[in-house]
């Protein structure tokens, strides 16, 4: 789409605070003229009205974004790439359809950042070896079973039996933790006085109506059924070992691969980021063909 200027998230808290004062004076659209500056963009690349349709909506996906914070990532960074989503919703909105931007938007936002996430959290970044994913995957549920649900340390003796259950050392715990912790929680301040409001604060109201309920269950349903199509790609034996690595609770050894398939681990590893990439581009595949359909369904 053409070229939008959109204020920008400077590094730090401070940064991200003024970044949310910023967009909080872009006014909302009601459904008229929302409807009349989708027409003028899409009937005539009203440049204009495409930057009042993106600004409008940027609230809409700092909200989104904040509920991606569980995985260590810069929120801004986040929010950045759910306003590249937002920008190419609005590219493709068709306001004759009947329904509003922000039901279209939020599924591209969510995809722009799901994509972020992934680029994001490579083999690399979560750890290599087999007790590192476990406690990756395994670390949420080890501190709810502890009730340590806060997101900032862990105290040392949920720090000793966390390590102790998932066969970790103490320093991978608090790792971890601090890089699955996220950057902010919504219950701090926005600003260091005391009445500037907590981040809850900003945000629009979290109550979800009923077509937005219906979109998240549909989104869900569909996600899974392109999950379970992208499966279709993998041989049997990168199969295997993709739900072995990746899709089950409990992740299995490279090790205990290796013995089941009669390979070194390396050649295990291979296999299993060969068959991630095949399964993350053909989810990308059908994500492309089905956007069509869904505004169609709308």
């Amino acid at each position: 789409m053409a070229r939008t200027t959109l204020p920008m998230i400077a590094a730090g808290e401070g940064g991200l605070s003024r970044y949310l004062d910023e967009i909080r004076r872009f006014p909302m659209l009601e459904p008229q003229e929302e409807y009349m500056l989708a027409k003028r963009y899409a009937d005539y690349g009203d440049r204009d009205a495409a930057q009042k349709l993106v600004t409008s909506h940027l609230r809409l996906v700092a909200k989104i974004a904040m509920g991606y914070r569980g995985y260590g990532l810069p929120i801004g960074e986040v929010i950045s790439e759910g306003n590249v989503g937002l920008m190419q919703a609005v590219k493709r909105f068709e306001p004759d359809k009947g329904f509003r931007l922000a039901t279209y938007a939020m599924w591209w936002i969510k995809a722009a950042i799901q994509e972020y996430i992934l680029r994001s959290w490579s083999l690399v970044k979560m750890g290599t070896t087999a007790n590192q994913k476990r406690l990756f995957f395994n670390l949420r549920k080890a501190k709810s079973q502890l009730q340590a649900l806060g997101d900032g340390d862990l105290k040392p003796d949920q720090v000793e039996a966390i390590a102790t259950k998932l066969g970790v050392t103490e320093e991978d715990v608090v790792s971890m933790n601090r890089r699955l912790s996220g950057d902010a929680s919504l219950n701090s301040p926005l600003r260091s006085d005391s009445e500037s409001g907590e981040w809850q604060d900003w945000l629009v109201d979290d109550r979800d109506d009923q077509e937005t309920v219906m979109a998240e269950t549909e989104e869900l349903d569909q996600r899974r059924a392109m999950l379970k199509r992208a499966l279709g790609v993998l041989n049997e034996r990168e199969r295997r070992i993709f739900e072995a690595r990746r899709l089950a609770e409990d992740p299995m050894t490279l090790e205990d691969l290796s013995t089941e398939f009669g390979v070194s681990r390396e050649r295990v590893r291979q296999i299993e980021v060969r068959a991630f990439e095949k399964v993350q581009e053909a989810v990308k595949a059908q994500a492309r063909e089905q956007v069509p359909a869904v505004v169609a369904a709308g």
